[in-house]
């Protein structure tokens, strides 16, 4: 099992997002929630609201969730992360593996 992470501009951005990963099966859930972000960017620090997305799927899916960010995300560079599970429950797995084939 693999969470991708990435965070969108808004809500809406991250409800689409959302909504293209579960419908082509790329992802079993996709959590969203508001976050409150900092970073340089021009020499300026930024402080701004985003909303980050938790995408849970397996590493086969890994690259089509990334294809699929990149080519619908309103950031020209958004990071997408993904971070492996090592371990997880077994009926969870048994029922994302079924869901995602």
């Amino acid at each position: 099992m693999v969470f991708i992470y990435t965070t969108c501009a808004d809500m809406n951005e991250a409800k689409k997002l959302g909504t293209l990963i579960i419908d082509k099966k790329f992802g079993v859930c996709v959590d969203y929630w508001s976050v409150h972000s900092m970073y340089h960017f021009d020499g300026k620090l930024k402080e701004i609201s985003q909303v980050m997305l938790l995408i849970t799927t397996l590493e086969s899916k890994l690259e089509d969730v990334n294809v699929l960010i990149s080519s619908h995300h309103s950031y020209a560079t958004p990071l997408i992360a993904g971070v492996d599970v090592r371990r997880m429950n077994r009926a969870y797995k048994e029922w994302m593996t079924k869901e995602l084939s």
